[in-house]
């Protein structure tokens, strides 16, 4: 397991219903507003998603430890399942060792007892679908085979001493069967052995689906290259045939347009966004998930002036924001109408109980960057202490 890639979303919610005002909500928040006796905030105001009820925050867990997990975190009412950023689909998704799939019975029924878990605690719970791509090695594919990948340069990782080989193109008579891997996964997530209540598309980070996204990558000369609609057709491809195999309420799409993670950037990311968004009103899915313009590389931030504002409006669905948030600038973001959702990663990881810490305001532990991506199944996982 590796273990700051099973990040902890936590995703706090606002009391935006109907189509209300940016400024409303600005008034409202200068009225801090007060429930019972106590003043209440953006972050920690009750949401419904859809189908969904959600009380103001979510997760994401580890597979090995989610009972231990579940039973020691706080006040979550949506929890995402992540393994470095998803489940596997097939051997030629792994990127690295120890991360569970999705494509085996085995591996289906051995998530029950997980998930029942989960449900037992009041949770909602979304299964995150992932394909790494070229951003993995021979060593993880069957029979040594390269990877696969939108192109056949290798990717150049600045900082890391992780070489990865030159992939494989995927030819097009061999996306529509990518594509019908995940739709079998989300399948599989979704039936009555397992008990999902949804599933994420992972379409960020530099993965399969974002290589096939961004032109500094992508370097096709066919339908699924070249100009922004094609560069798309592969992605949209799979949310599609993933909504229309469980239903596009229970789909939801991580996109990260405007970062650089994995050597996969794009010339025009404000475009990429607002098309994508709009691709993804029309298929009618749950929501979007997005990462900030301002978390180019993976863990610090970079101000800037980009905003997701026009691919929030340009997406009618729930949207959720992700990248370095702490307490005021989710409840800032939440507030104004930015976001529907706000998604926390290595806070919620440090702090099991952070609703309750946002509600009184209080002192945050400090996330030790030492014990991210290590197999020790406590260290750094489920032994930052409560308040």
């Amino acid at each position: 397991m590796w273990r700051n890639d099973y990040q902890l979303y936590t995703i706090s919610v606002c009391e935006q219903s109907g189509k209300r005002s940016i400024t409303n909500l600005m008034m409202e928040e200068e009225k801090k507003k007060v429930v019972e006796g106590r003043e209440t905030m953006p972050l920690l105001t009750p949401f419904k998603m859809g189908n969904f009820n959600l009380s103001h925050s979510s997760g994401t867990i580890n597979k090995n430890k989610v009972l231990q997990f579940c039973g020691s975190i706080s006040c979550c009412s949506l929890l995402f399942s992540t393994n470095n950023k998803g489940w596997l689909l097939d051997w030629r998704s792994i990127r690295y060792p120890n991360t569970p799939g999705i494509w085996t019975r085995e591996q289906v029924e051995a998530w029950k007892p997980i998930v029942e878990a989960v449900h037992e605690k009041g949770g909602i719970f979304f299964c995150q679908l992932w394909h790494a791509g070229r951003v993995s090695n021979y060593d993880y594919q069957p029979g040594g085979q390269p990877p696969i990948s939108s192109t056949k340069k290798a990717l150049q990782k600045e900082g890391s001493s992780t070489k990865y080989p030159p992939p494989r193109p995927l030819t097009t008579d061999e996306i529509p069967n990518v594509v019908n891997h995940f739709k079998m996964a989300a399948k599989n997530a979704i039936e009555a052995v397992i008990g999902f209540d949804g599933v994420e598309i992972h379409g960020a980070n530099g993965y399969l689906l974002d290589q096939f996204l961004k032109n500094k990558v992508n370097d096709r000369d066919d339908e699924y290259g070249n100009s922004l609609e094609n560069r798309c057709r592969f992605p949209l491809e799979v949310v599609k045939a993933v909504a229309n195999e469980i239903g596009a309420d229970k789909v939801g799409v991580r996109l990260s347009p405007f970062a650089d993670y994995c050597d996969c950037r794009d010339s025009n990311p404000q475009a990429l966004a607002i098309y994508m968004a709009q691709s993804l009103s029309q298929l009618g899915i749950l929501y979007c998930h997005v990462i900030e313009p301002r978390m180019q590389t993976m863990f610090e931030k970079c101000d800037n002036n980009v905003s997701l504002i026009p691919m929030r409006k340009a997406f009618n669905g729930t949207f959720i924001v992700a990248g370095g948030y702490d307490r005021n600038e989710g409840n800032n973001v939440v507030g104004s109408g930015g976001a529907d959702l706000v998604a926390y990663g290595r806070l919620f990881l440090a702090n099991p109980d952070l609703p309750k810490r946002f509600e009184l305001d209080a002192h945050l532990n400090k996330v030790d960057k030492s014990t991210f991506y290590t197999s020790d199944p406590v260290v750094g996982y489920t032994d930052y202490p409560f308040l």
